[in-house]
């Protein structure tokens, strides 16, 4: 089957690649600048043209392109003992929430994720201060619900970003993140491709043509960050995260 075929299974026209497109590129610009939140910005648009079971996957891959390249430049501030306690307690989230995505409605899915990145946006508006040291024992709970979240929202990155914030100093913490969604990203990509979700071809060559996409969100993210205040920039994507999730529960109530 040729190229043309497999993306003529997807029923864009050209508006909506323009909106695909620019979509991930606004989520990866996102993803370089804040080291994850790929899903609470690009679900809520790509959502509108395929249902969120196509969307996570599709992100899975992406992110697994992205995420080793964030990790390549600070693999050596990683803290170890941090990862190795994470990691057990979010392979068995990822698991769950695999389980979950593929077998829950579209429509209740919909609403899970406006309820979820709602939550996430006006969680992240109204705590403005460092959180206070957090015992190692809340790996286990942060661990197991960010795995179900990057499974089922593909993202539970503030999750572990709460965590690590709030045991390491800012470098130590961001590359420790970025080595955890590394791996979240290794574990998801294994368990869809268990479930059979890579055996539809138009998927991978759709992540193939959002590649590109996906590199220039990277590389103005990378750049953004460099003269802009990383905490300015990702409380204006919040306010807009926010308003897509509202947007979603607004959707789900009115059909």
């Amino acid at each position: 089957m040729s190229l043309v075929a497999l993306l003529n299974q997807w029923p864009f026209s050209a508006t909506d690649w323009l909106v695909v497109e620019l979509g991930v590129a606004l989520a990866y610009i996102v993803f370089g600048v804040a080291g994850f939140g790929t899903a609470l910005v690009a679900g809520p648009i790509l959502i509108l043209f395929m249902p969120l079971s196509k969307i996570v996957p599709l992100l899975v891959l992406l992110d697994f392109v992205a995420a080793f390249g964030n990790l390549l430049p600070s693999r050596k501030d990683v803290a170890k003992p941090e990862l190795l306690r994470l990691l057990p307690c979010m392979a068995v989230g990822c698991t769950l929430g695999v389980i979950f995505l593929l077998n829950l409605k579209s429509d209740i899915l919909l609403l899970l994720m406006g309820l979820f990145i709602s939550a996430y946006a006006v969680y992240s508006l109204l705590v403005k201060a460092r959180p206070t040291q957090l015992a190692a024992g809340w790996a286990v709970p942060m661990g197991v619900v960010g795995g179900m979240f990057g499974a089922l929202f593909g993202s539970g990155g503030f999750l572990y970003a709460i965590y690590l914030n709030s045991r390491l100093p800012k470098e130590p913490a961001r590359a420790t993140q970025s080595a955890l969604i590394s791996c979240s990203t290794v574990v998801r990509l294994s368990l869809f491709m268990i479930a059979g979700v890579y055996a539809e071809l138009p998927l991978l060559m759709l992540a193939v043509c959002l590649l590109p996409a996906m590199a220039l969100g990277l590389w103005i993210g990378r750049r953004l960050i460099r003269r802009l205040s990383r905490e300015a920039f990702v409380r204006l994507v919040t306010w807009l995260v926010l308003a897509s999730g509202i947007a979603l529960i607004t959707r789900y109530f009115s059909t």
